[in-house]
């Protein structure tokens, strides 16, 4: 194509004098319908700030029935065992200003397109008792599940999971895509099994999780004595050395393989990707996977039975760069893009 005067004219005639939001594109039109108002788009520092910009929904207030997705922070860390901190991951994630409106992969605007408004924190008893705290976890989020709205969760550490697994594979075990630097499924230690080493275990021993249809990637580190329980009941573990080897594309096909079309759970702990890209996190593992591998990953479910998910162990404090929690949050907005194509979601 030669640039011409032509050209430049008929590109002028097209786009010089153009209202605020036109796009000839249907593909962009439809976006940027929801986008612009009055002639302008919401400022990304102003405002009360939400999960993901979201509408605001207090807890407990009427009308999450009506949701197709509910985000909610779940703020509690007593199940770590090396750096505390991400009790304060919902606010940290809460506080980034922007991210999306638009998934340009994916082809979606899911908070424009979507039922789903941020809920609130998970309301607990105790800022102390661990065990009473997922009892909280489990009776909130189960509440969601009988409305049939799908649970988005921002904790947290990684033990927060287990009750929620525990609420939405309550009638039938579900499948579970985690990415991480650790399988979770360690025995109990220190006087409990509630700790944040071990979820994955306790949720399948609950009857909540098919480990068959389990795979955990990007495992890596010094702790792979504690994970006999993958291994032993059938748990695909995919490890960060293999990443390489194996290609983005084929890890993805594998996971659809084996979670196939049933219900499944997607947990995505930030301490998968290298700390160089997220140093925020209570657990960091060299090695780790990079930003763009986990984009591509998981853009790449979309279509699956995605009935409900989780970004955790974001502690921002040890990242002044506020990198981490930039990263939880962009991961967050994917799994809510793909949420838009799942069958689990409610008319």
């Amino acid at each position: 194509m030669t640039w011409d005067a032509d050209k430049l004219a008929a590109i002028r005639a097209k786009y010089e004098d153009a209202e605020v939001g036109a796009m000839h594109d249907p593909r962009f039109a439809r976006v940027a319908e929801k986008i612009f108002s009055g002639g302008t788009r919401t400022t990304p520092w102003s405002g009360i700030p939400t999960l993901l910009d979201a509408p605001a929904l207090a807890p407990g207030a009427e009308g999450f029935e009506a949701l197709q997705v509910a985000l909610l922070g779940v703020p509690m860390d007593l199940g770590i065992t090396n750096r505390n901190g991400c009790r304060f991951g919902p606010r940290a994630l809460r506080a980034i200003e922007r991210i999306g409106p638009y998934n340009h992969v994916l082809d979606v605007a899911p908070v424009q397109e979507l039922r789903v408004a941020d809920t609130g924190d998970v309301p607990f008893r105790s800022r102390y008792q661990l065990e009473e705290s997922h009892q909280d976890i489990e009776a909130h989020v189960a509440k969601l599940v009988a409305a049939g709205t799908l649970p988005l969760s921002v904790g947290g550490d990684h033990s927060i999971t287990g009750p929620i697994l525990k609420a939405v594979g309550a009638q039938a075990p579900v499948g579970l895509i985690h990415i991480d630097a650790h399988c979770d499924t360690s025995g109990p230690f220190d006087g409990t099994k509630f700790h944040h080493g071990g979820p994955f275990r306790n949720a399948v021993l609950d009857g909540a999780l098919d480990p068959t249809r389990t795979i955990q990637i990007g495992i890596r580190g010094s702790s792979e004595y504690l994970w006999e329980f993958s291994y032993d009941t059938g748990m695909t573990v995919i490890h960060a050395e293999e990443v390489t080897g194996l290609g983005i594309p084929a890890i993805i096909e594998r996971a659809k393989e084996i979670v196939g079309s049933g219900p499944t759970y997607l947990s995505f702990d930030i301490d998968s990707l290298d700390p160089s890209f997220a140093p925020g996190t209570g657990t960091p593992e060299v090695g780790g996977l990079t930003t763009r591998e986990v984009l591509e990953l998981i853009r790449g479910l979309k279509g699956l039975n995605i009935v409900g998910g989780d970004v955790v162990e974001v502690a921002p404090q040890y990242d002044s760069t506020t990198n981490t929690a930039h990263a939880g949050a962009q991961v967050l907005f994917e799994i809510l893009s793909l949420m838009a194509f799942s069958p689990a979601l409610k008319p």
